[in-house]
C-alpha cells in the first residue's frame, strides 16, 4: 500500500531531488578537472527542474501519503517553489565567490542539492520522524558546508559552535517529540490533533513535551533565547554559505513550526502562545538594540535576522488564518530581501577582500550609483519604510496581533521596529555621505550584476504591487 502510484506522484520532486544529488556526487567523484562546474550546472538544472515539478503539480491532488507520514497541500507546493527558486540564486551568487577564493568545489554543490531535499521533506513532513530525517539531512549539509573552508579557523570554530548547539537543539526536540508521543500513542501529526481533540489527554505532561518542541523550533530559527549562534556562525562562516544558511533554511523552520504547533497541538494553542509571545518579543528588542553595536555588516544582519524572526512569530501568535498568511508573506519577503543584502556583499567582496565592515561601503553612490540605489532599496525594506514590500510585511503581522488585541506586543514591536531602523538607515549614510577610503572597482562577473539588480528590483515591485503575493498566502491558509 506504501507504493502506491499516487504516493509516489506526491514525492516526485522529493525522489528527483535525490536523484540528482547522488548523480551529481558521482560527477564530482569520477570528474576531478571539471566535476566543479558540471555540479554547478547540474545543481542548477535540479533546482529548475524540481521547481517545475511541483508547479505542474499544483491545484492537482492534494493530501496525506505514505501512511500518513507525508502531505501534499497549497502551504508545501508554494515552499517548495520558493526554496527552489530562491536557492537557484543562491547558487549563482556563490559560484564566483567560491572561484575567487579557490573554494569552488563539487562537494558544495552535492551539499546544497542533498540540503535542499531535507529541506523538501520538512516542508512536506506529516510525522515527527519525516520531519525530523528532513531537519538532519538538512542541518548536517550546512555543519559541513560551514566548515568547507578547511584553513580558515574562524570557520572551523563557527561549524563547531553550530554544531554542537545544533545537535543539543534536535536532542531537546527529539525529547519533546518522545514525550508528546508518550500521551497521545502516535508520531503521526495528525493523529496526534486528533488525540488533543478528544481532551482526555493530562495537559501536564503535554505542556512538559510542548516546552522542548518550542526549544527545538526556537533553535532552527535563530529566536531568542536560543540565539546564541546565529551572530557567530553568519560572521565566521564564508558569505556563500551565510548566504545559503540565511535564506531558505529559514522557510524550512516555518514549515515546521505551522506542522508541530498549528496543525499537531492547534487546540492547545493557549499553551504555546505564550511561550511564542516571549520569543517573539524578546528577539524583536535584544535583535535591533544589540544591532546597533555592530560594526561587522553579517554581524548586524544575524541580529536582524534575529528580530525578524520575532516577526514572523507574531503572526503565529495570532492563532488566526489571516496571522499565519501574514507570517508567510513575512517569511517568503524576508528571504528575499536577506538574499538581496548578502548578494550585495558578494558583489563587493573580491580576492583578498570581504566587504564585511559597513565601512567598507563608504562613498559606494559615488563610485557606482547603481549598486547604492540597489542597497539602499534592501536597506530600506529591512527597515520596513514604505512602498517596500518590508512594510507590508510588517504591517501584516502586527495587524494580526491587533486584531486578536494583543495591543501592548503591537506597541512594543512597532516601537522597536522604529529604533531598529537606525542600523539600516546608518548603512544608507554611509555609502551616500562618507567619503571612500580608497577607490576600486567591482569584480563580479555580469550575470552576477544582473541578478543582484533583479533581486533588488523585485523587492521594490513586491513592494508597490504586494497584492498577489499577499492572495497567494492568504489561499495557502483559507
Amino acid at each position: 500500500m506504501m507504493f502506491e502510484v499516487v504516493n509516489m506522484s506526491f514525492a516526485l520532486p522529493e525522489m528527483f531531488l535525490l536523484g540528482m544529488a547522488c548523480t551529481i556526487l558521482l560527477v564530482v567523484a569520477f570528474f576531478k578537472k571539471t566535476g566543479a562546474n558540471l555540479a554547478y550546472i547540474l545543481s542548477q538544472i535540479t533546482m529548475i527542474a524540481a521547481a517545475v515539478l511541483v508547479y505542474l503539480d499544483m491545484g492537482g491532488l492534494e493530501g496525506l501519503a505514505f501512511s500518513d507520514t507525508y502531505i501534499r497541500d497549497a502551504l508545501s507546493n508554494v515552499l517548495k517553489i520558493a526554496i527552489f527558486l530562491i536557492n537557484i540564486a543562491v547558487l549563482m551568487y556563490s559560484t564566483s565567490y567560491l572561484k575567487a577564493r579557490e573554494l569552488f568545489k563539487g562537494e558544495y554543490y552535492v551539499l546544497a542539492v542533498f540540503a535542499t531535499l531535507g529541506m523538501s521533506v520538512m516542508v512536506s513532513a506529516h510525522h515527527f520522524l519525516t520531519l525530523y530525517l528532513g531537519l538532519e539531512l538538512m542541518s548536517l549539509c550546512l555543519y559541513a558546508m560551514v566548515a568547507m573552508h578547511r584553513d580558515s579557523k574562524v570557520a572551523t570554530e563557527a561549524a563547531m559552535k553550530y554544531f554542537i548547539l545544533g545537535a543539543l537543539a534536535s536532542g531537546m526536540l527529539l525529547y519533546g517529540m518522545s514525550i508528546i508521543y508518550g500521551v497521545t500513542g502516535s508520531l503521526s501529526i495528525s493523529a496526534v490533533a486528533a488525540a488533543i481533540q478528544t481532551g482526555s489527554l493530562d495537559n501536564t505532561v503535554l505542556s512538559f513535551g510542548l516546552v522542548f518542541l518550542v526549544i527545538g523550533v526556537g533553535f532552527k530559527l535563530g529566536a531568542v533565547p536560543f540565539h546564541m549562534w546565529l551572530p557567530d556562525v553568519y560572521q565566521g562562516a564564508p558569505t556563500a554559505m551565510t548566504l545559503f544558511i540565511a535564506t531558505t533554511p529559514k522557510l524550512a523552520a516555518f514549515a515546521m513550526m505551522i506542522r508541530l504547533l498549528v496543525e499537531g497541538l492547534g487546540d492547545i494553542q493557549q499553551y504555546w502562545q505564550d511561550m511564542l509571545i516571549m520569543l517573539s518579543v524578546l528577539s524583536v528588542i535584544l535583535g535591533n538594540v544589540v544591532a546597533i553595536a555592530q560594526t561587522n555588516m553579517k554581524r548586524m544582519l544575524a541580529y536582524s535576522t534575529i528580530s525578524h524572526v520575532g516577526f514572523i512569530l507574531l503572526g503565529i501568535i495570532s492563532g488566526t488564518e489571516a496571522g499565519y498568511a501574514g507570517s508567510l508573506f513575512y517569511a517568503l519577503t524576508y528571504t528575499l530581501m536577506t538574499l538581496a543584502a548578502f548578494g550585495m556583499i558578494i558583489l563587493m567582496s573580491r580576492r583578498g577582500f570581504e566587504a564585511e565592515e559597513i565601512s567598507d561601503y563608504k562613498g559606494l553612490s559615488q563610485r557606482h550609483p547603481w549598486f547604492a540605489l540597489m542597497m539602499l532599496i534592501v536597506m530600506f525594506s529591512m527597515a520596513g519604510i514604505p512602498p517596500l514590500v518590508g512594510f507590508y510585511a510588517k504591517l501584516a503581522v502586527i495587524k494580526s496581533i491587533v486584531d486578536v488585541e494583543l495591543m501592548s506586543v503591537a506597541i512594543l514591536v512597532v516601537l522597536m521596529s522604529v529604533i531598529g531602523a537606525f542600523y539600516y538607515l546608518r548603512v544608507i549614510k554611509v555609502m551616500y555621505f562618507d567619503k571612500a577610503d580608497e577607490a576600486y572597482e567591482i569584480d563580479a562577473p555580469t550575470d552576477m550584476r544582473i541578478m543582484v539588480s533583479a533581486n533588488a528590483m523585485a523587492v521594490l515591485g513586491l513592494g508597490i504591487f504586494p497584492g498577489a503575493l499577499m492572495a497567494l498566502c492568504a489561499s495557502v491558509f483559507s
